[in-house]
């Protein structure tokens, strides 16, 4: 039986059905998301779709704004192109967690957190609600989530983390808090760390990768009492490509499709997302300038310190080149060179607006492909949204509990 409470339930074929509906609805339209306009001058579809690219290229700049900062909006405006996309509003629809009153914080409770943090700790802990059952706090950093469960009920609380100057600020915290609190300094990906799962409740929020795919590789012979998971950063630790969690996934990707489902700037203010524009023209302006002096395709390249990026558009040039061995020549009509990575970057965040439509698609057959695994290991799955998407875009909660 599919659990009753806490965000929409799912009976094992429900959850498989949807899981497999996306499956089938990136399998058919890979050519549109998988190819990554960064790196082609133009995408493989655009050829098949004709009307579609003309249409997104016209785009004025406000009309993209809008386009950008509307999710419902651009797949409307897409599917209008491609009609079979109607379908994905209703297959990416997941219901709110019930949220649950949380006790207040008392005056020994210190967040030492910025607020965004803090609200969606808030809402995690909301929508798993109290446990009476030991808590395993996943990738903890300072313990800041289990001392809020700490307060919410839980039997006993343990927060497991790597690093030992976080562990230590999770032991003072927790004694400032007044709360007990257990802190282990292991990896999660050890023997011991995945040893630590037996018979608790394990939280993770935001354990990126495969900090989390670890916990379902691991659930039929951890013996964890449940999971609450906030899943996210999925292309950390991905390698060359992606090891599917259950039996029905078929669809392979690489860590730059992973990528896809990360690419929301919802949170950002004006100023980070002109800084990004920035970064890409300065990027692609460059691009264009190694492929005019050495005729090579697009070939990657390292990531660059933030640094050469508040430059100047020659200063980050020529540091660019000399790591990447690129000899320029002694002049270069810098002004030019920039000006062709703003028409990239335009033409690029066009292209995206198209390929963006299937960014939660990959993300719910992620999740999708968490949850079918926690069920093949034995337990009761439900999915939910514990908080808005404008707090946090990795906002999907998956909860198990042993069948």
């Amino acid at each position: 039986m599919p659990l009753a409470t806490n965000g929409v339930s799912f009976a094992a074929m429900e959850l498989n059905d949807r899981f497999l509906a996306l499956q089938a609805m990136l399998v058919d339209h890979a050519d549109v998301w998988r190819p990554r306009p960064f790196c082609v001058d133009t995408p493989a579809w655009a050829a098949r779709f004709g009307a579609l690219q003309a249409a997104v290229l016209a785009l004025d700049d406000g009309q993209l704004a809008g386009l950008q900062a509307d999710d419902a909006a651009s797949l409307a405006w897409v599917s209008a192109h491609l009609p079979a996309l109607a379908a994905l509003p209703a297959l990416t629809a997941v219901t709110a967690c019930e949220a649950r009153p949380l006790p207040p914080c008392d005056a020994h409770f210190d967040w030492g957190i910025p607020g965004r943090k803090r609200e969606q700790i808030e809402a995690f802990a909301a929508a798993v609600g109290p446990l009476d059952t030991p808590v395993l706090e996943w990738c903890a950093g300072k313990g800041h989530l289990g001392r809020r469960l700490a307060m919410h009920g839980a039997a006993t609380l343990t927060s497991l983390e790597i690093d030992p100057v976080l562990c230590a600020e999770s032991v003072r915290l927790a004694a400032r808090a007044r709360r007990v609190q257990h802190s282990v300094c292991a990896d999660a990906l050890s023997e011991a760390g995945q040893a630590r799962v037996d018979g608790q409740h394990v939280v993770a929020l935001h354990a990126c990768g495969e900090l989390h795919r670890s916990l379902v590789r691991g659930a039929a012979r951890g013996g964890a009492a449940g999971f609450s998971i906030a899943p996210c950063c999925y292309d950390r630790g991905v390698g060359e490509r992606y090891r599917a969690l259950s039996a029905a996934a078929t669809l392979e990707l690489d860590a730059g499709d992973l990528r896809l489902a990360l690419t929301e700037t919802v949170t950002a203010t004006g100023r980070e997302r002109r800084q990004l524009a920035q970064n890409a023209a300065y990027k692609l302006g460059f691009i264009a300038l190694r492929q005019a002096l050495d005729g090579t395709p697009y070939r990657p390249f390292r990531p660059v310190p933030a640094a050469w990026l508040r430059m100047d558009f020659a200063g980050f040039c020529q540091q660019l080149a000399a790591r990447e061995a690129v000899v320029l020549p002694g002049t270069v009509r810098w002004d030019a060179w920039l000006a062709a990575g703003w028409a990239r970057q335009a033409q690029v965040a066009r292209y995206e607006l198209v390929r963006h439509v299937f960014r939660r698609a990959l993300e719910l057959w992620l999740v999708g492909d968490l949850a079918l695994g926690l069920e093949a290991a034995g337990y009761r799955v439900r999915l939910g949204q514990f908080c808005e998407r404008g707090l946090t875009p990795r906002n999907l909660l998956v909860q198990a509990a042993r069948a």
